[in-house]
């Protein structure tokens, strides 16, 4: 049995007219009147009656219909979904990034390259509530976001925690030290980002002063990577923090990059998704997320 024999009979039976039917199907008469001849003698039984005048079902024709029908059916859901599948393999995938990814990022990026090379990516940077509202607008496919514990709407994937680093003058005494205990900082002030454009870094950096027994001395504003580094480089004795895959990316010079001494702060990403986003659209980009851990 073939499927097109399945589909000149349900024509068949829908118009009960041989030519009509060989009209919708684009094909010659004969060759539906063949098909359905040979769908008979498979099935040893007529599923039609045909007159020089009409020609109509048999009771054996309309007990088969509805299974021809689910037949197809199946078929073009079947053709749908590995359209759908097809085109999934071959779509952009958009991600919103933010500052301070790093070496993580283009870690990712090179195993999407290498697991799903068919995958187009793009990247859009931009403040967390704007990238959180583009994945829940569908503007976004996923983005990465730190420290949101949840976003109605979305859901928040952990895919890796970064330890954060101090940046210190080259020169001064702490420098030497292969990791930097929290507590020596006490003294020193703090170059850290105003709370209402990163809550969730000065949170961390406060409670992990805090817990080491001091409320930090806040200094000028962090501003830029470059202005501030050479601000600690050059002027008073002051610190900041970067995330250690950022800092890996970042020109030394006269400052210095240490890690804390445990316990060091931790901040932790999450990968921003809509609920109804099929999973096998991110499967690669999830797979390449956790390969860094």
């Amino acid at each position: 049995m073939e499927l097109r024999q399945l589909r000149y009979f349900v024509a068949v039976a829908e118009e009960l007219h041989f030519g009509r039917a060989a009209e919708r199907l684009h094909i010659v008469q004969p060759t539906v009147s063949q098909q359905v001849r040979r769908l008979e003698r498979e099935l040893r039984l007529d599923l039609f009656d045909r007159t020089t005048r009409q020609v109509t079902l048999t009771a054996a024709g309309a007990a088969f219909l509805p299974h021809a029908r689910a037949v197809l059916a199946a078929e073009r859901a079947g053709l749908d979904a590995m359209a759908d599948h097809h085109a999934e393999q071959n779509a952009v995938l958009r991600i919103g990034t933010s500052v301070g990814l790093g070496t993580r990022l283009e870690h990712v990026l090179a195993a999407l390259a290498e697991s799903a090379p068919e995958l187009t990516v793009t990247l859009t940077s931009s403040p967390t509530a704007t990238r959180l509202r583009a994945v829940r607008d569908g503007e976004l496919d996923a983005a990465f976001v730190r420290g949101a514990s949840r976003s109605p709407g979305l859901d928040l994937l952990p895919v890796w925690k970064d330890p954060l680093v101090v940046a210190l003058p080259a020169a001064h005494p702490l420098a030497a030290d292969t990791a930097v205990h929290m507590a020596d900082l006490a003294t020193l002030p703090l170059r850290i980002v105003p709370r209402e454009t990163n809550p969730h870094l000065v949170d961390l950096v406060v409670t992990a002063c805090n817990n080491a027994g001091f409320e930090p001395v806040l200094g000028p504003a962090f501003t830029t990577d470059q202005d501030t580094l050479a601000a600690i480089a050059t002027g008073p004795p002051s610190w900041t923090v970067f995330y250690a895959a950022q800092a890996a990316h970042l020109p030394a010079g006269r400052t210095v990059f240490r890690p804390f001494a445990p316990p060091a702060p931790m901040a932790e990403t999450f990968l921003a998704v809509h609920p109804t986003t099929p999973a096998r659209r991110l499967a690669p980009l999830l797979a390449a997320c956790h390969a860094q851990v």
